[in-house]
Parts: structure tokens; C-alpha cells; sequence
């Protein structure tokens, strides 16, 4: 078979287009998830084998790091061919073996496209570095330099340093946000909107349900080139670089969050809703990213969903600031869908980014299971892992070895999932992992935790089902959001089910009055509190979830 071949695929998920609202998606990083092989890397029959631990789980969907051809500059991020699977990951019939596999587990399958750029080494780069009047010399954002030999404008990398570099063979610089080896495709050309419509179409034809959209706002740049404003010291933060990073001194007006990128996300769409497939959208910005979130996921022909950065960041989230954030979503997002993670491949591990005890982290994992939106976890983060030591000579990330040691980089998330403790790899691999398993995960693995009732991996477990068995906590609406001191509280409501919430989010005791009505507790072994009488008084960290009856 061809990898352009059609394949007849039998997808039964497509009959309800809305399963993504409020689904808990779960991230795995292919590299780090399961060796099959005895390579020391992660692949796609490794991922296929170990679904079931997700479906376990109770997940509705896995959204897989890229897996595509490339040169792994960027692991993964650096697309040579995105209609191949990369030798590394294995072949496109282990990926259609995936799938199936997956479907037949009742989990959707989500992949990460990285449309903003490509590696250095695909084709079309190739082809259009050759000379300023090929086929594609307009694929790439291509600019003259200024009279002086400098670059054509102010513009940063998120990796460092200049966003242009510059190419002897056609005399020019060309655009990349991320590393030199990542050239910005230019989306001011139909025919690269064209070709990456066909690369959406190539993979929902496989039975894809939908798409991660990488670095979404970055797509389209303005077409005069004009030079991003400095942004004041008091209005940067590192949400989305670290604070070493000069990238924090722009304000990114004009090198991302164009207006002319609705059009294409609108052809993205229609080729999406053909399949009942879903997208969410990663949006990196840290002054504007929760209206960017609403301004591309309103109405029904953009995005569905949108990846929020605010719980993301490095201090840990009080109540205060929760209803801060989910009240500016009902601002600028009221018809809009946000995705909510705590962690994932490119963030410190929220346990040690927050330094959560385990009964804050327990108390973490059934909050974001009552947010409204929907949920991504990250692979570990249902063990409890902490962010892993890693030494710099055991560095792969250049971002890490770039701004070592104020920064030092995102290995540390990285590392190989433990399953089980009978050898240093935990299960992962009969040969050396490409990063070091650590020791202090190897004592948390899968089936050490499957075994004791009392692990983190059974209170997920509980909160996924919890959220699975309230219509209010997976869909509805959510109401009275405040906080009384360090307890958060509101009220999630669809279709005559209303649920009341409430979260002391810090180390000492709290009291809150119930609303009016008649309540019941649920969510029991989630440690929810007592609400037999109309004030209830909370441990630390400890949640309070009811039932209204009347």
C-alpha cells in the first residue's frame, strides 16, 4: 500500500460531532510512552499495547505527539514528510494498527499537526531555498535584507535570537518563530493552504477524530513585515518563554495573531466536519491568549476547542486567580470552548512547578475534572510524577541546552513512562532509554499503583468518572463562580442536573454555606466533604461536591 493510497476506515465515533465537548483527552509523547523494539525509543506498536492502561483510565481520546518523518531537531516538531511515519515510530501500518486498536477500546484518536513550519530538510524547503523564481519560492517567508545586511525586522525566535536567518543561495533571510531549522511556511500562498488541507485530508482518511493544532496563532504573518512594539517590563511574563528569553520584550502583534488567519481556519473546518472530526487549537500567546481562545473557537466553522496556557504557568493557581481566568473566558469566550491542562511535554510537571503535597495534587486532579471545558492530562501526571532530574549531559532538548542553567529546558517532563519496577527502564525498554528513567518515578510505575487501592492513579480514575457520570460536570453551564478566601466555589448545571463545587485550596481548615436547596454528596472517595447540614467545614485540601435534589 502507498501512503497516499485511501483507506477504507469504519470510524463509529462519527456519529456524535460533539464528543469532544468535555472529553478528557489524554497526551502521550510517543518517544517516551512504550519501546516495542528494544530501540531505547518510544514507538507506535509501543503506544498500541498499552492503550488499554488508558482506556483503564477512563479517557475518551489520546492526542499523540508527532510521530511524522524528521530530522528530530525539534523532536518531532520539525516535519521533513507529513504523510510518513518516521522509521524511529515505526511504519504507517503500525499507526493504522494504532488506530484500530484504539477504536476498538472506545478511544478517539487525536494527532499534533504542525502546520506553522516545517524542517529545513522537507521538500518544499529544499526546492524553494534553490532560488528566488521555482515552483515554490513564495512557500517560505522569504525577505531581502535592509540596505545594512541586517535582518528585515525586529521579529524574535521563542528559541532565541533573531527570527530570520539568512541563506546564501538565494541572498535572503527567511522567517522561523522556532529554531534556524524551522522555516515558517508562508500561508499569504494559496498553494500551501491547498497542501495542507491535503495533509488534514490524508490522515482523517486513516480515521484520525481530530487534531492538536501546534503553535496555532502562529500561521500567518503580516505581509509588510512590520516591527513588533516593545512591551513594557511590567506586562511580560513567561508563560510561553522563559524569562531569560529576550522573546518577552516584543509585543507579538505582527510576527502571529493575524486576522487573516479565520480564513484558512475556516477551510480547516470544512474539511474537518466531513469526518465529525475535532480540533483544539494551541494558542501561544502570554498578554492575549484567552481572546484569541474565544476569537477562534466562535461560532461553528473555526476551531472547537482551544489549548489555554493560564494553568500552565509557574505559580500555582489560588482561588482567587481561577475565578479570575474562568471569568475572563465568560468575557471574551462565551460561545468559545476552552481545554485545560496542567501539564504536558513542554512545562515543568505541575507537582513540582507548584511543589503540591499529594493531597494538594489530589485535590488539583478533581478540580480540573469540574472545570467547564475540556480536559487534557499528560502521560504520569495520573501517577503523580514529579518533574525528573536530568543532568546536562544528559540533555537532548536545545531549548534546555541553549539557556542551561536558568533554564533548563523540558527533558525533565520528558522521560520515559514507568510501568513497572523490575529493572532501571521501568518497564519502558529492554535497552538504554534516549533519556534516563528517574529514580524517584520507578517507585510510582503503573503496576505498583494498579495494585494499592490508595495510589493517585485510582483517585483519577474516580475523578474521570465522576465527570463521566455528571451530564453538568462533563457539559453544563457553570454559575456563582467566586471564592470565599482560599476555597473556590461554583455550580455546573445542564438539563435539569445541577451540581454544587467547592475547593480549600490551601493548608488550613474553611467553612462554606451550601446554596439554598436540598444537597447529597457525591464523589465520595474523592474525599468530598459531609453536606448533611447547610454549612460544611473543610480540611485542607480538600473538596466538597454535591448534588442538588430539590
Amino acid at each position: 500500500m502507498t501512503k497516499m493510497e485511501k483507506l477504507t476506515v469504519t470510524n463509529s465515533f462519527t456519529k456524535d460531532p460533539d464528543w469532544w465537548r468535555g472529553a478528557v483527552i489524554y497526551q502521550i509523547y510517543p518517544r517516551s510512552f512504550q519501546d516495542s523494539n528494544g530501540t531505547g525509543t518510544g514507538d507506535l506498536k509501543g503506544i498500541a499495547n498499552r492503550l488499554p492502561h488508558i482506556a483503564n483510565l477512563g479517557a475518551d481520546a489520546i492526542w499523540i505527539s508527532p510521530f511524522f518523518k524528521s530530522p528530530m531537531a525539534d523532536f518531532g516538531y520539525d516535519v521533513s514528510d507529513y504523510c510518513d511515519v518516521d522509521p524511529m515510530f515505526g511504519t504507517l501500518a503500525d499507526f493504522d494498527y494504532m488506530i484500530e486498536t484504539a477504536h476498538n477500546l472506545g478511544l478517539k484518536v487525536m494527532i499534533d499537526l504542525v502546520l506553522s513550519h516545517t524542517s529545513d530538510k522537507h521538500a518544499w524547503f529544499e526546492e524553494s531555498r534553490i532560488s528566488r523564481d521555482n515552483n515554490r519560492h513564495d512557500w517560505y517567508v522569504w525577505s531581502d535584507p535592509k540596505p545594512d545586511g541586517t535582518p528585515p525586522n525586529n521579529w524574535l525566535s521563542i528559541f532565541g535570537g533573531s527570527a530570520w536567518q539568512w541563506d546564501a543561495r538565494r541572498e535572503q533571510y527567511y522567517l522561523h518563530n522556532f529554531l534556524t531549522s524551522q522555516p515558517d511556511l508562508n500561508f499569504h500562498t494559496p498553494a500551501v493552504q491547498d497542501a495542507l488541507l491535503d495533509v488534514a485530508h490524508f490522515w482523517l482518511e486513516r480515521g484520525v477524530d481530530g487534531f492538536r493544532l501546534d503553535t496555532i496563532n502562529f500561521y500567518v504573518h503580516d505581509d509588510q513585515l512590520r516591527d513588533n512594539p516593545a512591551l513594557p517590563a511590567n506586562k511580560r511574563n513567561s508563560t510561553i518563554a522563559p524569562s531569560v528569553n529576550p522573546y518577552n520584550h516584543q509585543e507579538h502583534l505582527y510576527s502571529k495573531n493575524r486576522p487573516e488567519n479565520f480564513a484558512f481556519l475556516r477551510k480547516l473546518r470544512a474539511v474537518m466536519d466531513k469526518y465529525g472530526a475535532a480540533a483544539v487549537g494551541e494558542v501561544g500567546d502570554a498578554q492575549r491568549g484567552l481572546e484569541i481562545m474565544g476569537e477562534y473557537t466562535a461560532g461553528d466553522d473555526l476551531m472547537q476547542m482551544c489549548y489555554a496556557f493560564e494553568f500552565l504557568a509557574a505559580n500555582q493557581p489560588t482561588a482567587a486567580r481561577i475565578v479570575e481566568v474562568l471569568q475572563k473566558v465568560d468575557d471574551v469566550a462565551a460561545d468559545g470552548w476552552a481545554c485545560w491542562a496542567f501539564s504536558n511535554h513542554d512545562v515543568v510537571r505541575h507537582v513540582s512547578r507548584w511543589n503540591l503535597s499529594d493531597a494538594a495534587t489530589r485535590t488539583m486532579a478533581t478540580l480540573i475534572m469540574c472545570l467547564r471545558g475540556s480536559v487534557c492530562i499528560y502521560q504520569g501526571e495520573e501517577l503523580g510524577l514529579t518533574e525528573a532530574d536530568v543532568a546536562f549531559e544528559d540533555l537532548q532538548d536545545p531549548y534546555g541546552i541553549e539557556f542551561w542553567p536558568e533554564f533548563k529546558g523540558r527533558d525533565g517532563c520528558r522521560t520515559p513512562m514507568v510501568w513497572e519496577n523490575s529493572n532501571q527502564n521501568g518497564g519502558f525498554s529492554e535497552a538504554t532509554p534516549w533519556l534516563p528513567v528517574s529514580d524517584a518515578h520507578l517507585q510510582n510505575n503503573v503496576a505498583t499503583q494498579t495494585d494499592d487501592p490508595d495510589a493517585m492513579l485510582h483517585h483519577y480514575k474516580s475523578a474521570i468518572a465522576l465527570r463521566h457520570a455528571h451530564p453538568a460536570l462533563a457539559s453544563g453551564t457553570h454559575d456563582n463562580l467566586t471564592n470565599t478566601g482560599d476555597v473556590l466555589h461554583f455550580t455546573r448545571e445542564h438539563d435539569g442536573e445541577t451540581i454544587f463545587c467547592a475547593f480549600n485550596l490551601s493548608d488550613g481548615p474553611a467553612t462554606i454555606t451550601l446554596p439554598a436547596g436540598n444537597w447529597t454528596q457525591i464523589g465520595q472517595n474523592l474525599h468530598s466533604a459531609d453536606v448533611s447540614g447547610k454549612t460544611v467545614t473543610l480540611g485542607p485540601w480538600q473538596p466538597c461536591l454535591a448534588l442538588r435534589t430539590s
